[in-house]
Parts: C-alpha cells; structure tokens; sequence
C-alpha cells in the first residue's frame, strides 16, 4: 500500500487549526473583560451596567466605562442574594438568567464546523481515488467489462456472414495461444473496424469473439468518450488501455467510433477541438501499445468514409472487416437463430420466409419474428404460423393496417385502379420484379399497396430492369388517367422514385446516350458540409440542361411504355380492380389465374358484374365531367 506524505498530512492539520480559529475570531464580537464580582457591583451602584445575564456559572454583560465606550465583561458569580434587588434600585436596563447548557451543544457549536471539513475532505480523497461512480471521476473511462456471469455469445450466436467470423477467426486464436504466431515473428493486427449497414450485427460480432477466445471484454461507445469539461475524452481513452493492459488478455470494444474519428478540421467553422484530442488521444495509444501485451481494439461503424485516415492506416486498424447484408443462405441461417425460442407450426417454412425477405438485416429478421410472435399471442394461438410471419413482413415493409380509416367509395375505386395498374404493368414486362401481392387495405401512410419480391437475391441491375422498375412505378398513375379522365395525389411517392432512380442512371450510371459514361455526381454526398449546400460544380451550366433533359426523357419514356400497356389490356385492369374491391387481397396465384383468363372461385356471374361496374364507372366519369364544365360556366358568368 503506499504511504501518504507526512508533510501532506500536517499540511491539512494546519489547515483546519489556521480554519478553526477564525471562525472562532469571527463568532467572537470582541473581547471579554475578567471582572471582580466587587468591581461588578460597584458598577452596578454607579449605574454604568447596562445588560446583565446570569448563569450558574457565569455571569456577562455589557458596561461603560469612564470613557462612555460600551464594553463587554464577564465574572464569576457569588451567593448573593440581594444582587437582583440592587439592579433594579440602579435601574439596570436589562437582566435575565441563563439556563445552564449541556456539554453536547457547546461542543457541536465550536468543533462542528471543522468535523463537517474533514468529513468533506474524505469524501474528496475518495472520489479523487475511486472508480468512476465516485466524485471527480471524469477522467475514468466508462467502458463495462462483461460479466462472467453471464451467458457467453458465441459463433453459434452468429449467421449470416460467415466471411466476417473467417476473418476474426485470426484473433481468437491469437488470444487463446500468443505465442504460436510471435514464434513465426507474425504479427496480429492490433485493431480490426467492422463496417457495414445498421443491424448487420457488428456488436454481436464483436462479443462473439470474446465469447470465443474466453477472454474480458471491456464495450463503450464513442460518444461516451466526449463530455462538457475540456480533456476529458483523452483521460478516457489513456484509462480504458490502461484497463485493457492490467485485463490482458482482453478485448475492447468502441461501437460507433464515428462519433470522436471523424476527419480532423471537417465540417463548417473548423473542427471540434475536444473531439479532436481524444482523437489524436487515440492514435497515440493504438501506435503505442504492443499486440505481445494481448490488448485487441475492435470499432464498429456504418460510416467509415468519414472516418480520418490516420486511424485506418497500417498499424492502427490493420484490418477492416466488412459485415454485409445476408443473402438467401444468411436469412435462412439467422432465421435459424432467431427462432429457437418460437414455437413455430409446421406449415412455417424459413426457406419460403428469406425469400420474401430479401433486403433484410439481421435486425430486421430478429424485429420479423418478434412481431410474428405478438401476433399469435395476441390471437391466443399456441404456435406461430406462416400468416403471422407474413403479416408481421407486411407491417415491417408497408407500416400496420389502418382498419379504423374511413375511405369513401371513390377513393377506394381509384386506389384499386392505381394498384392495378402497377400489377398489370409489372406482370406484362419480362424483366420486372414479380409481385406477390397486392393490397387496397390502408397500411402506413399508403392506401394501398403493391408487394413486389424478387425470387433470389441479385448485385446488378440492368438498363432494361430499371426501364420496366421506371414503368411499374408509372402504372398507377396512368390506370387512374385513363380510367377516371383524371389524376390524383397518390402518385406522389411513385414519382419521386421514379426521378431518384432516372437521375441515377444519367449522373452516376452513366446509361444514357448523351451524356455517356460519366459521372457528374459522387454516390456519397459530403456529409461534413451538409446535402444541400455542397454542390458538386464538375460540370457546366449547358451539362445541367442537357441532364435534365435525358432525366425527363426517361421519365416520358417510362410513362408512355406503361401507358401503351394498360391501354392493350384495359379488360385485365378493370377485372383485378374489381376483385380488389371484392376481396382486397390479390395474392400471386390469384394474379397468376386473372392473366390467364380465368375467374377466381366464390365469385358467380363475374363478366357480367365486371361489365356493369365499368358501365358504372363510365357514367360516373360522364356525370362529374357534367359538374365540372357547370361549375366553369357560371364561374365565367359571375366574371362577365
């Protein structure tokens, strides 16, 4: 244990003495006279005594002396009884017993002060020597060290990106057995960055791995390593390798490390001069300590470009290890993990399930079964079946039903209109996403909606695909045109994709024929600077027009393939519109049935009902085209 400096403690002991006596100075209004009781007396009968307070004890006052000044005295009393007489007959002003005080008062009143001192100064050393909970603990790093208790991750924990444990296979046999690489003269790299998407499991990764090697493993995130008070990151970041060096063999974990490893001097009005330290903290340590002492750094972030470069060179992160989305296979296997604990009915088939889930993370997959499984417990079924789990994709994708909307009987005509449009144009185009189904129950923002899946994961996507993605968005539009003579507001988000991926082609996938292949705008914006504000001036003025044409002829094109379509097959339009106001749900089969030529069963007399219901809606169009030109005929008479 080490000694405290004795001239530490006398420097205290002064301290509280030097303390001690002033207050004594300052509760004292100034000093005492020792009187003899006969000068008392005397006093008394000359009338100079002018407050008196008798104790048991003691008796003090206030006098004049010869002078006039008034001062203090003090005596010890005598047994005398006449005392209170003669005061009276000399007309002393003020007098009044004291009852006798305890020993405890007086002591809490001229040593309570200075106990109240060394109790604060104790709890001062405390904190200054504590963990973190205790006070003045700023600089100590709040990373937390997994328990033992609790139950390891593993490996088995993990699916769906089997590459990624290959490549953190290395570490986990360096912090079981150091020494069979340092025998060769290898090296471990000394910190490994997991990049990739939100929800791929990084984290989880990063815990595998220490649930593998069967060593501590100490989590923090970046932000935690920025605080209000000036160096106080930099203290976190030497005190949490300091930790990992007495823990080693250990892990440490910075999840999010965007947050202090951002570009130095980046963004408007120079850069953040605290984060910047405990940036520049940090390449220090990496740089400085030795792989020999068992201490591996692993990061996560979804946002490496933005990362400085000095912490992704060799030596700091020498690798970086990418967690990509799962494909076909990974769903299946993080399906796998995710649903040891559901009780799932025969009829679930995790096959069918990652297929209608492409594009999901294993965040989603975890969401997707735990959304299944509230909706069975809310059916107060015993297993899960597949309805639930297609429920639950569904209001993952497009939001929950809104049964309690009330929609009136035209908007509910033109969004089965709009939804058959899209359905028709994608089941007509050969390179078209297939849809699974089709929907004009109001889920999320949308009335609709139209589920278009593909049957296995793809990493390219031609022209042609995305001329018919650019047709199928238009679809809905043009059904409700040529249909009701009219358009409305629920093309909004049909548009703005369709334009998002129009000027995509054009500026970034260089497919179109007057501008060529170049790139006239970067995939990733900067960030530092904001979306909006940075512009990219690569190209000129005459360029900018010359794109917006190509963007709108795309437009124009993809429009007019969609509306050649439905015009060509205006009879299978009106009859899914019709059993989608029927039945609301169209799956694929049913679909599938309706391009062939077939009628759904259940339904009796169907091509005459889909006769009076296009008839309907003809009247209904002739009758509003009648309102409309009244209304515009008397607005001109009220101007004339």
């Amino acid at each position: 244990m080490k000694k405290k400096n004795p001239w530490f403690i006398f420097f205290w002991i002064m301290f509280f003495i030097i303390i001690f006596m002033l207050m004594n100075s300052v509760r004292q209004k100034g000093p005492e006279i020792d009187l003899d009781y006969s000068q008392f007396k005397q006093y008394i009968k000359v009338g100079s005594i002018s407050k008196v307070l008798v104790a048991s004890d003691l008796i003090k006052g206030q006098f004049r002396d010869s002078d006039g000044v008034l001062k203090r005295f003090k005596t010890i009393p005598m047994n005398d009884p006449n005392l209170i007489k003669d005061m009276e007959d000399n007309k002393v002003l003020e007098f009044a017993a004291v009852e006798k005080n305890g020993w405890l008062g007086p002591l809490f009143f001229n040593w309570g002060p200075i106990i109240l001192l060394i109790l604060f100064w104790i709890w001062m050393m405390r904190g200054m020597a504590g963990g973190s909970r205790q006070a003045m603990s700023f600089g100590k790093t709040k990373a937390k060290l997994a328990s033992n208790t609790a139950k390891k991750i593993t490996f088995k924990d993990v699916a769906g990106c089997d590459e990624a444990k290959e490549e953190l296979q290395e570490i986990i046999e360096f912090l079981k057995d150091p020494n069979k690489f340092q025998k060769l003269g290898g090296k471990i790299p000394k910190g490994v960055l997991l990049c990739g998407y939100p929800g791929t499991g990084k984290t989880l990764l990063a815990k595998a791995v220490a649930g593998e090697a069967g060593v501590p493993f100490f989590s923090s995130s970046g932000s935690e390593f920025v605080e209000m008070f000036v160096g106080v990151g930099a203290s976190r970041v030497r005190d949490l390798f300091e930790q990992g060096k007495r823990s080693a063999p250990c892990l440490l974990f910075i999840d999010e490390i965007d947050a202090v490893g951002r570009h130095r001097f980046a963004g408007i009005g120079g850069g953040h001069d605290e984060r910047e330290q405990t940036l520049n903290q940090l390449l220090v340590e990496m740089d400085g300590f030795n792989t020999k002492e068992g201490v591996i750094l692993i990061a996560a972030t979804n946002r490496p470009d933005v990362l400085d470069p000095a912490l992704l060179r060799p030596g700091r992160f020498d690798r970086q290890v990418i967690v990509p989305n799962p494909d076909l296979k990974g769903r299946v296997e993080i399906l796998g993990v995710h649903v040891r604990k559901i009780k799932l009915d025969t009829d679930v088939d995790l096959n069918v399930v990652a297929r209608r889930t492409t594009g999901f993370v294993g965040a989603d997959i975890a969401n997707l079964v735990n959304e299944a499984a509230l909706l069975a417990a809310r059916n107060n079924q015993k297993t899960v079946i597949m309805k639930n789990i297609e429920e639950a994709i569904d209001r993952i994708i497009s939001g929950p039903q809104r049964k309690s909307l009330l929609i009136s009987d035209k908007e509910k005509r033109i969004t089965a209109y709009h939804e058959a449009g899209h359905t028709l144009v994608a089941k007509l185009l050969p390179f078209s996403t297939p849809v699974h189904r089709v929907s004009i129950i109001p889920r999320g923002p949308s009335l609709g909606h139209t589920l278009l899946l593909p049957e296995e994961d793809k990493h390219l996507t031609s022209k042609t695909e995305l001329l018919d993605r650019l047709a199928v968005a238009f679809g809905g539009r043009v059904a409700e045109e040529l249909v009701f003579s009219n358009i409305t507001t629920g093309a909004q988000g049909d548009i703005a994709k369709a334009t998002e991926i129009a000027t995509k082609m054009v500026m970034e996938f260089g497919m179109s024929n007057k501008i060529g292949p170049l790139v006239l705008r970067r995939p990733n914006e900067e960030f530092f600077l904001g979306r909006d504000i940075s512009r990219d001036a690569r190209h000129s003025d005459k360029t900018s027009e010359i794109i917006d044409e190509e963007v709108k002829s795309i437009i124009d094109e993809a429009q007019y393939k969609a509306s050649n379509l439905i015009k060509e097959n205006i009879n299978i339009l009106h009859k899914i519109a019709y059993y989608l106001l029927e039945r609301e749900n169209l799956s694929a089969e049913d679909l599938g049935n309706i391009m062939k030529g077939k009628d759904l069963a259940s339904l009796t007399s169907v091509t005459t009902q889909i006769q009076e219901h296009k008839k309907e809606i003809v009247v209904k169009n002739e009758i509003e085209k009648e309102q409309t030109s009244s209304r515009k005929i008397q607005r001109e008479n009220i101007k004339v």
